[in-house]
């Protein structure tokens, strides 16, 4: 009697209706069955690798991916597959070599570079994540999922012209693409150029009322611009981030305290007290009204600011010297900043620049990261308790100002540690000239008393500051001629995902 090697074409088309149908763990069991059966057959492994997939059981999938190209290795379309669930499994690096397989095979795959691009980006490779884009889009011009991805890039590399290009490029081949609108109109807001910003916003509202970034976005404006009733429906239809505290700030801001109070109260039982914006707000409100404060995010700011020299940055060391050179030197472009007099702010998050001077100062602040947490271990508050497993900065930027320059007060709102490292300082004989001041009060909350206290620190050339996002800071301003130059940044907390800050 003959062994069957292969099953029969019945059972094959039940499992092929079985998945197109959604019955995916039916799917799954009949398939394990069959495999037992034919271990060796690829389409049941193609079969089962699917169906684990699409219920998301990434690591039995990847696993059933790999068994299927054991059998049949050079597949594009698996590789493509296995590659997204390995980044699902944050198994970067293996889906970046997935891909580079997948492209080696089919060099035309469009959307693997595409894939890949987005991988290299998230990595902080820009660079290649561009090329990547590019190859993309190379193969498919008609891709506009492919600009607004390369927009992306452009914008974190700070190439805001170039960025602005490609999501027009995007908006083109799909005028309904509100990503792309939204976007854009961030980018330009990155120009300093507000009316056509809003332009964009309004734009991607029309197509999607509920767009959550652009609503957000939209909020930001209006209470940039003192409209605070005007932009308390927009945080509220966004859902997004920290629109809660936005929505408090609004009542604050307009003296709406009753009402403020009443919502704080109701946010400070329901949810845990890890946002600094709203500890911003309810600090000041507790000053304000001299009343405990009920947030146990960070109570006393002041506590919490940490200063320290960092070797590596010594007067005249090399990487000072390479850091300073590609600041003045290397192709980047700026971004508008309100607050900022005298001064120049860089656009794009630094840290994912390819220059190694950038890169080798991520990793030296991650290590003061790392000193400031064990500094502070056991203190009874949020801020240490829940501070962040994995170091990422959702920003980082360099600041240049000079003679008569100055940063007004302000807050990082998104954040959870800011900070900055010190580059170059202008000699001053009046020792708050051109110091870093922190404090409760700043942005022209509205104050019942003047008892806000502020503290600073005249901080050296290769020195580090790194204090809570929800204190109030600025640069007090300085005559003297030489520059003052630094690197901010901010530390992000695994639960957020934008930022808005300035330093």
């Amino acid at each position: 009697m003959a062994i069957q090697t292969q099953p029969n074409a019945q059972e094959v088309n039940q499992l092929i209706q079985l998945l197109n149908q959604g019955h995916l763990s039916q799917a799954e069991s009949l398939v394990k069955q069959l495999i037992s059966k034919h271990p060796n057959v690829f389409m049941l492994h193609h079969i089962l690798s699917l169906a684990l997939d699409q219920q998301q059981k990434f690591a039995e999938a990847a696993i059933s991916y790999q068994n299927a190209l054991s059998i049949q290795p050079n597949t594009p379309d698996l590789l493509f597959n296995l590659a997204i669930v390995q980044t699902h499994l944050n198994k970067i690096l293996e889906a970046e070599q997935t891909y580079r397989k997948a492209i080696a095979l089919q060099p035309r795959f469009f959307e693997a570079h595409g894939n890949l691009g987005t991988l290299l980006q998230k990595q902080g490779k820009l660079d290649e994540a561009i090329a990547s884009y590019q190859a993309g889009l190379g193969i498919n011009p008609q891709d506009a999922r492919g600009y607004f991805n390369l927009g992306t890039a452009l914008r974190d590399k700070g190439l805001l012209q170039e960025a602005i290009n490609s999501y027009q490029s995007a908006i083109k081949l799909f005028p309904n693409y509100t990503d792309a609108y939204n976007n854009l109109g961030e980018t330009l807001r990155d120009q300093g150029n507000m009316p056509e910003a809003v332009q964009h916003y309004q734009q991607a509202l029309s197509l999607n009322p509920n767009h959550p970034a652009a609503n957000y976005n939209m909020a930001e404006f209006l209470y940039l611009a003192k409209r605070y009733d005007e932009a308390i429906p927009y945080f509220e239809r966004s859902q997004l981030d920290d629109w809660e505290d936005c929505v408090l700030y609004c009542l604050y801001k307009s003296q709406q305290f009753d009402a403020f109070k009443q919502r704080r109260d109701l946010i400070i039982t329901q949810k845990p007290h890890t946002a600094p914006f709203l500890a911003t707000l309810s600090t000041h409100y507790s000053i304000n009204f001299k009343q405990e404060d009920p947030y146990n995010f960070c109570k006393n700011g002041f506590d919490f600011v940490y200063h320290n020299a960092i070797p590596e940055l010594a007067p005249n060391s090399p990487l000072l010297q390479s850091l300073l050179n590609d600041i003045h030197h290397a192709d980047i472009a700026e971004r508008k900043q309100a607050r900022l007099t005298n001064g120049k702010q860089s656009a794009g998050n630094l840290f994912k620049r390819p220059e190694a001077s950038f890169r080798a100062l991520s990793e030296l602040v991650k290590r003061e990261f790392m000193r400031y947490r064990n500094k502070y271990a056991g203190a009874d508050c949020e801020l240490i308790k829940s501070f962040p497993t994995e170091l990422e900065f959702t920003s980082s930027w360099f600041v240049k100002m000079q003679q008569g320059g100055h940063l007004n007060g302000h807050i990082h709102e998104i954040g959870w540690i800011s900070g900055a490292v010190y580059l170059a300082m202008p000699s001053t004989e009046e020792i708050r000239e051109g110091a870093f001041e922190y404090g409760t009060h700043g942005d022209d909350y509205p104050q019942q008393h003047q008892d806000f206290p502020t503290q600073f620190i005249k901080p050296a050339v290769g020195e580090i500051v790194l204090f809570p996002s929800s204190l109030f800071h600025r640069t007090i301003p300085f005559n003297a001629k030489e520059e003052r130059i630094c690197v901010a940044f901010d530390l992000k907390p695994q639960h957020q995902s934008t930022a808005r800050s300035s330093y």
